[in-house]
């Protein structure tokens, strides 16, 4: 492989909007169709003022946030808190969570499953 195929050019990503998610995009940076990725996924997420990731969990995939810019309310097992830049949250596999950004701001976090998510049958339950 050479390294040109390993290089991924933010702004010749398509965004979209996952399910379950409102004021969302994505961007898929590492992932099979970037750069080959078969065990982890990486994704900018960017969530606009008052935008949420309603409660919803990835039976076999881990998730990790990590946040860029912005303020952000995380949850899980009845339990909040918020998050800034620089900060982390990490979800098991299974565990129902949500994200509700906080404040007049947009959040960007990079956001890390591992097994890829886009492989898992149902990406996203409720």
């Amino acid at each position: 492989m050479k390294l040109s195929d390993c290089v991924v050019r933010i702004n010749q990503l398509k965004p979209y909007s996952p399910d379950a998610h409102a004021g969302t995009l994505n961007r898929r940076i590492i992932g099979q169709e970037t750069v080959g990725a078969k065990n982890m996924e990486v994704l900018l997420g960017e969530i606009e003022p008052s935008g949420i990731a309603e409660p919803h969990f990835h039976s076999g995939t881990e998730q990790v946030i990590y946040l860029l810019e912005g303020r952000i309310e995380v949850g899980m097992r009845g339990e909040k808190e918020q998050l800034g830049p620089g900060d982390t949250a990490y979800f098991p596999p299974g565990e129902k969570h949500q994200v509700i950004v906080m404040g007049d701001q947009p959040a960007k976090m990079l956001v890390i499953y591992a097994p890829p998510l886009q492989s898992a049958e149902i990406p996203f339950e409720q």
